[in-house]
């Protein structure tokens, strides 16, 4: 076994210039943090693949990230700058890149993006429906500055992850602050032990024609798979953080929506498998296929599967489907007063939810989980709503006659692993979901 130090290759010196920017090249061991006792192999969480039939991403070839990366290809990172520079470091040569402590990717302040010009004040002056209307979307000078800020925040919280890498969390409380992981355009990765708090996206856009009064619609996922295959998520945690959406601010009555998602699955997306994560503090959480008219690029595509999740203290999209074949079991789901739905099924969507347990407040009923963004059906068994099996079909049917969701989605998964009795999953997830409780 090799010693631990640096490669042949000093990943420190090819990062030179890059502001507090620290790597460090481990052995081919795996050994986390810095030169220390390296772990057996066998141990070595940084090196495990996805299991067989554990979800779709273990179809066809399988999830295994960076699981087969030399040790030049093997990278401790501290901070945003240096996880920009591992991932681009190497080209699509496995690689293994551990994050340790908090990576903080969004510490300049909006007033740092800023275009000369844009002004807040001023774009709410401009934009006022009392002076601009509801009819069409918005243009003009304040508009275009506001969309130049957007791109140059953009550019500093978008870090976009390689093919064939395995993010890792290691050692005591790792994650990303304020950044967005953009797997894009890319086959097999793996992102493992992390807690990951939302961008707060700087400048919003004001639409006037979303609904009756307008919304404000902001950017910037936690992660984002898109036009990607084999992705394994596991074990992160997903959350507002210190920003939850009861902290922001409102104008023209609607609130300054500056939260998009904590995890997207979109545009030709394919074999993704989402388990042991927690889903926390948010509105609308996880979109899987981001239009109607995505036809052309989704379907037959955005196969996913969703199990032993926590989703807890969430407004709705847990998750809103279109297009895919989508297998959620064994999930636990935390409503509050805040609690919209769980299960969206919108176009062309074929979503199979078996043995997921509900906790919900006592004036919200079983037939608030689904909610049909569109007329498709849908599988729904052995689920439970405070400790009771319930139809969850038949419970939204009661609600909504006048607009009933159809039953049999057409097909069943056949891609898991252990699957538990709904009447346990609360405990289970609640033992073992998370990144402190990854290995």
């Amino acid at each position: 076994m090799r010693a631990h130090g640096k490669s042949k290759k000093t990943y420190a010196a090819a990062l030179a210039g890059a502001a507090g920017c620290t790597a460090v090249v481990l052995a081919v061991t795996g050994a986390v943090g810095t030169a220390g006792a390296a772990e057996p192999r066998a141990r070595d969480l940084a090196r495990q693949t996805l299991a067989e039939h554990d979800g779709w991403a273990s179809a066809t070839t399988g999830t295994t990230g960076g699981a087969a990366a030399d040790a030049d290809h093997v990278y401790t990172v501290t901070t945003w700058a240096g996880l920009k520079a591992a991932f681009a470091d190497g080209g699509t040569a496995p690689k293994i890149v551990r994050i340790k402590g908090t990576l903080d990717a969004d510490g300049a302040t909006c007033a740092d993006f800023a275009a000369d010009g844009y002004d807040l004040d001023q774009y709410l002056a401009d934009y006022d429906p009392a002076v601009w209307g509801y009819d069409k979307e918005v243009s003009g000078a304040q508009e275009d500055l506001r969309a130049a800020s957007a791109a140059a925040q953009a550019k500093a919280i978008k870090a976009n992850v390689p093919a064939n890498t395995t993010i890792i969390g290691v050692g005591k409380n790792p994650g990303i602050v304020g950044g967005s992981l953009q797997i894009n355009g890319v086959d097999n990765v793996i992102v493992r032990g992390l807690t990951l708090e939302s961008p707060l996206d700087c400048f919003p856009q004001w639409d006037p024609t979303d609904g009756d009064t307008g919304n404000w619609n902001s950017e910037y996922d936690s992660a984002v798979v898109y036009n990607s295959t084999h992705v394994w998520l596991d074990h992160n945690e997903f959350t507002d953080g210190d920003h939850p959406d009861s902290t922001l601010p409102s104008y023209f009555g609607r609130v300054y929506q500056q939260h998009d998602g904590e995890l997207d699955i979109v545009k030709g997306a394919d074999y993704v498998t989402a388990s042991w994560n927690v889903f926390a503090d948010h509105d609308k959480t996880l979109m899987i296929g981001n239009s109607n008219g995505a036809g052309a690029t989704d379907r037959g595509k955005l196969r996913v599967t969703l199990h032993h999740n926590l989703f807890k203290n969430l407004v709705e999209r847990a998750p809103r489907v279109r297009f895919g074949q989508v297998d959620v079991y064994n999930n636990s789901y935390v409503g509050t007063a805040d609690y919209s739905y769980s299960f969206g099924i919108g176009f062309e969507s074929q979503l199979y939810a078996e043995k997921n347990a509900f906790t919900l407040p006592k004036d919200i009923g079983a037939g608030a989980v689904l909610h049909r963004w569109d007329d498709y059906p849908v599988t729904a068994v052995g689920n439970q709503v405070d400790g009771r099996t319930v139809d969850l079909v038949a419970a939204y049917n009661a609600d909504h006659a006048d607009a009933p969701l159809r039953a049999d989605a057409g097909w069943k998964p056949t891609l898991r692993t252990r699957v538990d009795p709904a009447k346990s999953v609360p405990k289970v997830v609640a033992r073992g979901a998370g990144p402190e409780r990854l290995g």
